[in-house]
């Protein structure tokens, strides 16, 4: 039997809240400060920010399978890594913490390759936790 769309929701915002706990955690106890930028509060702040991506990209399309959702995050932000080259996201974290933690500030090119660090565990866990003989989560309307 297929997961309901609600149980599946409902695993997404844990997996968020706990990706963003940890981060957070990491920048409290490591960096004293939201803005530290040593590379362990970076790092495992870019990797956990991708991993809550998964979690949003699988919250807004439960039915969608774990590999699509992480190809969907991993061009999110990709495409927001991408739109720090233009100056917008740091422009625009002078004014709003929270447009900071979504979009950035400047462009690395570490980031890009944290960012599947965050997401394949997550693809990995939702395909190897599958019930056995139930096959991938089908996109359907329900």
């Amino acid at each position: 039997m297929l997961q309901s769309n609600r149980a599946i929701r409902v695993a997404a915002v844990v997996m968020g809240v706990v990706a963003l706990a940890i981060a957070f955690g990491v920048r409290a106890v490591f960096g004293g400060a939201l803005y530290s930028n040593g590379a362990l509060q970076q790092n495992t702040g870019t990797a956990l920010y991708a991993s809550a991506v998964y979690a949003a990209v699988v919250f807004v399309a439960p039915r969608c399978p774990p590999v699509v959702a992480g190809l969907v995050a991993a061009a999110w932000c990709w495409g927001v890594e991408a739109l720090q080259l233009t100056g917008v996201p740091h422009e625009l974290s002078r004014y709003n913490i929270m447009l900071r933690l979504i979009f950035g500030d400047a462009f690395d090119w570490l980031d890009v390759l944290w960012y599947p660090a965050g997401i394949l565990p997550l693809v990995l866990l939702e395909v190897l936790a599958r019930p056995r003989g139930t096959g991938p989560r089908r996109i359907t309307s329900r």
